[in-house]
């Protein structure tokens, strides 16, 4: 038999007590089964903490329809005896008030937290997202089944001995929950479930391995940062960001994380490592920029955050556009997914006049025999000599307009070719030709505020904290350089200039977003989009041009209505 003292856990890790903790025990009675289609005829609740009853809740509703017969045999709630009963309107914010701030409970809970969360969206009210336990889920991991081969709440109240016998009656049956509620309790008791905390994630099944490995979160702080999850060879396994690293690290080791890949993953780990950060922005670029270093097997996005895709044109006489790792001047993009750079690529090829081949044409006498492009007026057929350079010219200065922001001509031109083919009736080639022009302008946008940002050598803003202090960023070329906070009542001043003195240095690379990362520099432009930053210094103007693709986000919303609508349809 082991003597190992178990570790004591710190004052902020007890939780709330069970002795302590105020619950609702509720049952409701309804018109049938169905959350969606049928209603409520009986509310009963009883609230207790620590044994004592502190008060009861019950009362008919007029569910505003007939009761089933089969419903009528049941309950004995007939329609005589709600006919003069309140209506729900009237009832429910009653029992919301009655049951907040407690833990609510009750057998088969998602029977009747399905009732009320509808009950709530029906009427305008905010789900309160209380902890919610079910005496059924509970009995089943406390009980054997050689000790309750059934959890029905009729032979849960006979093995506890409960005072008030259920007979399908709200108040009876929650009564009756009541003293279960109350036997499960002393059980997981004995088994060192203390607080509501516990108690929560015991009720889902838990391996001994997965809880004894809990032990790895105690030297983490209560802080926002970056963990980072080791495997035996000391290799990472998985990297994940937190505004508390404590209690997210410790989630992983109960009940609350059911994803199989990542309980796997905790049976491998030995250690959690843990980087402090000053806030949110800084722990979501850490963990990119750390996922990217370490690729770890169990993480599944951003671990070649570098291979994006950009649409180019390429360096010949007659220039056509062509995908490539590798951005350079010029280039639009990043695109996540080769299938959506394409899509780009076509459509900028319709609208600007570009050659769709891939032909390499000589300077001198082009002498090549069309294609079937040419035949189709999709191509004026440079390859055959047909067109100049210079009169090819234009087609590749529409190209780099567009993607500087200079004009959005070719978005127009493109936009009069979907009514034409709409007036001809040609809808099928008219929705194809629409969902490559939202890839088209969805990538511009993007593009165009990504570069931006990343044209700006160096830029300081603030957010409020949320307690009184601020928090700061220093971006240079659209990567975070640094990141600190001046809690309430410090100087904010002094600490900004502190930060832009230890900043990193960056040196711009090639490309529209200057060598930084597409991902990073969208994490860091989310930040400063979100309302309430403030720009506290900046080296030069951060500006959008003026033809850029976002004068086209009514269009966008109006194109992407129309495809889920036609989705809804087909």
């Amino acid at each position: 038999m082991s003597t190992e003292t178990p570790p004591q856990l710190a004052f902020d890790e007890l939780g709330t007590p069970l002795r302590d903790t105020t619950f609702v025990v509720f049952d409701l009675e309804t018109t049938g089964g169905s959350h969606e289609d049928d209603a409520i005829t009986e509310f009963g609740a009883v609230k207790v903490r620590g044994g004592e009853v502190l008060g009861e809740f019950a009362t008919l509703v007029d569910p505003g329809r007939g009761i089933p017969p089969e419903v009528v045999a049941l309950t004995g709630i007939t329609d005589v005896m709600v006919c003069a009963a309140p209506k729900l309107d009237a009832v429910l914010p009653a029992f919301l008030e009655f049951a907040a701030g407690a833990v609510l409970v009750a057998h088969n809970s998602g029977f009747d937290v399905g009732f009320l969360k509808t009950a709530c969206a029906r009427l305008g009210y905010p789900w309160p997202k209380p902890a919610v336990v079910c005496t059924v889920r509970l009995g089943r991991r406390v009980l054997s089944r050689e000790e309750a081969p059934s959890c029905k709440l009729s032979a849960l109240a006979a093995l506890f001995r409960a005072s008030t016998t259920p007979v399908h009656r709200a108040l009876d049956d929650a009564k009756a929950t009541v003293d279960v509620l109350h036997g499960l309790l002393e059980r997981v008791g004995s088994l060192g479930v203390q607080t509501v905390e516990e108690l929560l994630d015991y009720i889902p099944e838990v391996t001994p391995a997965q809880r004894r490995k809990r032990t790895l979160a105690e030297d983490l702080p209560h802080e926002p940062g970056v963990y980072l999850f080791r495997g035996p060879s000391d290799e990472v396994l998985y990297v994940g960001t937190a505004s508390d690293l404590r209690r997210r690290v410790r989630q992983y080791f109960t009940g609350s994380e059911t994803r199989a890949r990542l309980r796997e993953m905790v049976a491998l780990a030995e250690r959690v490592d843990h980087v402090v950060c000053a806030h949110p922005l800084e722990a979501e670029v850490r963990e990119l920029r750390l996922i990217s270093a370490h690729k770890p097997a169990y993480n599944r996005r951003s671990k070649n955050p570098r291979d994006a895709w950009w649409v180019v044109l390429t360096d010949e006489p007659f220039p056509r556009l062509s995908l490539v790792r590798t951005a350079r001047d010029g280039a639009l993009g990043p695109f996540r997914g080769r299938a959506r750079a394409e899509e780009a690529m076509q459509a900028m090829q319709a609208a600007t006049g570009v050659r769709p081949c891939t032909v390499k044409i000589p300077a001198k006498s082009p002498s090549a025999t069309p294609c079937a492009l040419a035949e189709l007026e999709r191509c004026a057929a440079p390859c055959a000599g047909r067109q100049s350079a210079q009169e090819y010219a234009p087609a590749v200065a529409a190209v780099a307009s567009l993607v500087a922001g200079a004009s959005t001509d070719p978005l127009r031109r493109l936009a009069l070719r979907l009514t034409e083919l709409a007036e001809a009736r040609r809808f099928e080639q008219a929705r194809a030709d629409r969902d490559r022009m939202r890839t088209l302008v969805r990538g511009l946008d993007r593009g165009q505020r990504l570069a931006a940002l990343a044209a700006v050598a160096e830029l300081v803003a603030a957010r409020p904290d949320g307690a009184g202090g601020w928090e700061f960023a220093v971006v240079r070329h659209g990567r975070l350089a640094s990141a600190g906070v001046a809690r309430r009542g410090v100087r904010p001043m002094p600490v900004v200039e502190l930060l832009v003195a230890s900043a990193e240095t960056v040196l711009p690379g090639e490309g529209p977003l200057r060598g930084a990362v597409g991902e990073e520099v969208a994490l860091v432009l989310r930040w400063l989009d979100r309302p309430g930053t403030r720009m506290v210094q900046c080296s030069s103007p951060w500006a959008e041009p003026a033809g850029c693709a976002a004068t086209w986000r009514g269009w966008l919303e109006r194109a992407d209505a129309a495809r889920e609508a036609w989705r809804a349809v087909d």
